[in-house]
């Protein structure tokens, strides 16, 4: 079942060419990236202020990402899930500094990178009115998630450390509900996101294993929690320090735009696949969270597309209504059902439906730059 359920997302995958067109900003035009096992060819590594669009294509034979870095690893934005032979843009906001991009083949590691330069001056995107207003309902959104977020977190290490295995097996899905819904914000800040959601698989050689996939482990695979007290405490102190970061941020309209992207691109690389929660297999629990957190992004932007594009809006509501009804077949209990209790058939449906979602949502980045 796993074979052909990667293969459906390989397909979901590479229906999601990069949309735009005339309403893309065109100040500079398009910095061409070539994306390969091996290289990262930037077209340009110069641009002005404001908003820069790379199209990246992916030449090479595994599946890559595209970062933009400011210093310390920030991520000002990234692009994922570029399956071979698939080309994706990229819009950021960038205002006049030193970067750095990055391909990452096989998506892992610090990737390719190569320095980048803006130069000059440009009206940031919230001198909008409905932008800057969007930006504001969603930090409001992130805070209230990230409040419960710790509350949750704390809930769930407490239960570890006392060595109730049960409480804590019952905590950990709800706890990452928290997370997985302002996942794209939590990403900006470098190693962080890896030390509290990295999974096992990906680690780079010598690399600790730590957070909730750690723990994860400790209470469904070894059944001992005995000695994962430091790893809980780890995981609390990691958290907070997202929250705060994330707290204090602000975004920019693109960041929005983009993370409801990226965060169904999470569902596709990892929640459909069965890998993210691969221990204990409460995949969909995230899957949720993440198509929650998507659609709080859309909300906050709603205004903007309604006068922009208000038949990208609908498209949008009737997508999402539809994912989400999917879905909701899943439910069992106060939860949802074990991602081994799915038919091939069960995420089939559910991978045609992010399909489905995925291009509408991949519009709406450029929308919102639109001058």
């Amino acid at each position: 079942m796993r074979t052909l359920t990667i293969g459906a997302v390989v397909v979901l995958a590479a229906g999601l060419v990069a949309c735009g067109g005339d309403d893309e900003p065109e100040a500079g035009g398009k910095i061409e990236v070539t994306a390969t096992d091996t290289e990262c060819k930037v077209g340009r590594t110069e641009a002005a202020a404001g908003t820069v669009t790379f199209a990246v294509s992916n030449k090479g034979s595994k599946v890559t990402e595209f970062y933009v870095y400011a210093a310390g690893d920030r991520v000002m934005s990234e692009v994922e899930n570029i399956v071979p032979g698939l080309s994706r843009d990229l819009i950021v906001e960038l205002p006049a500094g030193t970067y750095e991009t990055a391909c990452k083949p096989g998506m892992s590691g610090k990737g390719i990178r190569g320095a980048f330069t803006v130069t000059g001056e440009a009206k940031p995107l919230t001198d909008d009115a409905k932008l800057a207003a969007a930006a504001e309902n969603y930090q409001r959104y992130v805070k209230s998630q990230t409040a419960t977020l710790i509350v949750k977190t704390k809930e769930f290490v407490d239960a570890v450390k006392a060595g109730d295995k049960e409480k804590a097996k019952a905590l950990f899905p709800v706890a990452r509900t928290y997370w997985e819904r302002i996942e794209p914000v939590a990403e900006i800040f470098g190693d962080l996101d890896p030390l509290i959601d990295g999974r096992e698989a990906d680690l780079e050689p010598g690399t600790e294993f730590t957070g909730f996939h750690k723990l994860e482990k400790d209470l469904w695979v070894t059944n001992d929690v005995s000695q994962s007290g430091p790893v809980a405490d780890k995981l609390l102190a990691d958290v907070q320090k997202i929250v705060d970061l994330a707290n204090s941020e602000k975004l920019s309209p693109l960041q929005l735009a983009n993370g409801a992207k990226e965060l169904l691109d999470e569902v596709a690389s990892g929640k459909i696949t069965g890998e993210e929660d691969i221990f204990s297999h409460t995949d969909l629990w995230d899957f949720r969270a993440n198509l929650e957190g998507s659609k709080a992004a859309v909300a906050a932007l709603r205004p903007v597309l309604d006068d922009r594009d208000p038949a990208l809006a609908k498209t949008l509501d009737e997508k999402f209504a539809a994912a989400e009804a999917a879905l909701d077949k899943h439910r069992k209990g106060e939860g949802w059902k074990l991602y081994t209790e799915l038919t091939e058939a069960d995420l089939k449906e559910l991978t045609d439906t992010i399909n489905a979602l995925s291009e509408p949502i991949s519009k709406v980045a450029a929308v919102v730059a639109q001058k």
